[in-house]
């Protein structure tokens, strides 16, 4: 079973790239240090967090090669499921069912068969940036973290990919996701896609079910019209 380990200072020295900016300044503000006291508490008293890599869609995905940002809640809070990706879960490890609802969007949308792996990293590595508001969540608690302070450093990253030059598509499922369209400034250089969240008890509902929504040929199509080259959605 892989979870977060002490000491939390080691995951501070991943490679971020150029988001080690905003990550190091998140980490010295006052938000940032009470996230670090909390969760070196929770490790402290024996709890089991997860992911094991709190940074990994930082690492995976460059602020200057995004092209697509995916606005996601917490991470899974099941055994091995989660690793720092949202809506991602390891190879070997069964798809939860709002991943199985997005591949079977996938499938309806652009007629990509449901994949062997539920592994979302050949998504993060061709620039899509798996976003999760959380970072952190404890074993068998869903939203455990929601309120631990975390979601200024993901606006703060949501902020930091809308203000970069380059166009780019932002999907935002749920009610969740979307109280931050906000904060996708200039709205007008983007693409903003929103529907309802790939959650079983949403995902065909209105106002506007996920399944049908169509976001991910949209994207890869409005990337090409922007000069932004191909994005294959092929896992």
């Amino acid at each position: 079973m892989k979870s977060l380990a002490a000491p939390l200072a080691a995951q501070f020295e991943a490679p971020l790239g150029d988001w080690r900016p905003l990550v190091d300044a998140w980490r010295r503000s006052p938000g940032g240090q009470r996230v670090s006291a909390a969760l070196e508490a929770r490790l402290a008293a024996g709890a089991v967090i997860y992911p094991p890599r709190l940074f990994r869609a930082f690492e995976l995905t460059p602020l200057a090669r995004v092209r697509v940002v995916v606005v996601g809640q917490d991470p899974y809070h099941g055994p091995g499921q989660a690793e720092g990706l949202a809506f991602s879960v390891p190879d070997g490890v069964k798809p939860p069912p709002s991943l199985r609802n997005i591949f079977a969007e996938l499938e309806r949308d652009l007629g990509l068969p449901p994949p062997a792996s539920g592994s979302l990293v050949p998504w993060a590595e061709r620039g899509v940036l798996l976003l999760n508001t959380s970072f952190t969540v404890e074993q068998g608690q869903a939203g455990s973290h929601a309120a631990l302070g975390w979601a200024s450093l993901a606006d703060a990253a949501l902020a930091a990919a809308a203000a970069e030059p380059r166009p780019k598509v932002f999907m935002l499922w749920g009610a969740h996701a979307q109280a931050r369209a906000a904060l996708i400034a200039p709205a007008s250089r983007h693409l903003v896609l929103q529907s309802n969240h790939p959650s079983p008890l949403s995902a065909r509902r209105p106002p506007v079910p996920f399944i049908g929504c169509g976001h991910f040929g949209r994207a890869a199509a409005w990337l090409r019209e922007q000069g932004q080259g191909d994005l294959s959605w092929q896992l």
